[in-house]
């Protein structure tokens, strides 16, 4: 990781070495805290921030759901978020990560009364898979693990507890030799990758699962918004495993991801063995919108 000069902590700018929590902090032991991943992209006219208010009001949402009181407005959050780019003096593509917490002062699982915490970190970060992924499509297992259900787990907030999950899938993914995770849900049918929404692509209708058990993407709806632009056709609706073995491209999307093509799914080859023509459209189309090349989405930007 790339450190930055500053973390933003409760209102200020602290030295990146002095940004700690005490180790009795309470969602370090009970996991009760939510996050956002943001991107913030160098354009011809600057540093922008890519979907500030929609990442921001879902870290809002996040902690509603999960029953933490936010100390900061979501106005009070976009300008810290601001404020932290303006600080620090980052010469590539930047990733910002807002956190709300719960601190130090009580312990045990009733978490009401433990002091509530913010804090947004900034550093520059290239491809989440890899520049050679997002050209060429990464491997993809289908996991062992099952996306968590919504009879346990609330997958609408980005909480903390909900990444072990994703820890475990990512890893088991890795050891097999794989580079990312596809996980089902409790039913069988396709959820999401560890940190991704996942696409496929039949007969040229772009195919995404629907929110059931996963968390509401803001790239996600971006790409969406384009393919719809583009004329495509997008369907929400379910997907089994064996039709992402014989679909003609799949893809994940994300803050993180970006848009990052899958050449091969359990050992199947996805396609072509290669990034499909629908996705290499979609990819140039979103980092048009990111990089400000495209003023029809330009609303999306908040340029620093």
């Amino acid at each position: 990781m790339n450190k930055a000069d500053t973390i933003w902590m409760n209102g200020e700018l602290v030295p990146w070495d002095e940004a700690k929590v005490h180790i009795l902090t309470h969602t370090l032991h009970y996991g009760n805290g939510v996050f956002e991943g943001t991107r913030a992209y160098k354009t011809e006219k600057g540093l922008a921030i890519f979907r500030l208010h929609d990442h921001t009001k879902r870290l809002l949402n996040s902690a509603k759901i999960t029953m933490i009181k936010p100390t900061y407005s979501l106005e009070e959050l976009e300008a810290a978020q601001i404020e932290l780019l303006r600080a620090n003096d980052f010469k590539g593509n930047v990733y910002i990560r807002p956190i709300i917490y719960l601190g130090y002062g009580v312990m045990g699982v009733y978490h009401v009364k433990a002091p509530v915490e913010t804090a947004i970190a900034a550093w520059e970060w290239g491809s989440y898979l890899g520049d050679e992924g997002l050209e060429k499509g990464i491997r993809v297992k289908i996991s062992s693990f099952t996306r968590n259900s919504i009879k346990s787990t609330m997958g609408k907030a980005k909480a903390v507890a909900n990444y072990l999950n994703s820890q475990m899938a990512k890893f088991e993914a890795i050891e097999a030799g794989y580079e990312e995770a596809l996980l089902l849900d409790e039913e069988g049918f396709v959820a999401e990758g560890s940190g991704e929404c996942f696409f496929i692509v039949r007969d040229g209708v772009i195919i995404t699962p629907p929110h059931d058990n996963s968390l509401e993407s803001i790239t996600q709806a971006t790409v969406i918004e384009l393919a719809e632009k583009l004329g495509y056709t997008v369907e929400f609706r379910r997907i089994t495993r064996d039709e992402v073995y014989i679909c003609d491209e799949a893809f994940f999307t994300g803050t993180a991801a970006e848009v990052t093509p899958v050449r091969e799914v359990d050992a199947r080859t996805i396609g072509e063995g290669k990034r499909g023509p629908v996705t290499e459209q979609l990819q140039r189309e979103y980092f048009d919108v990111v990089y400000g090349r495209n003023r029809d989405f330009e609303h999306y930007l908040t340029y620093i």
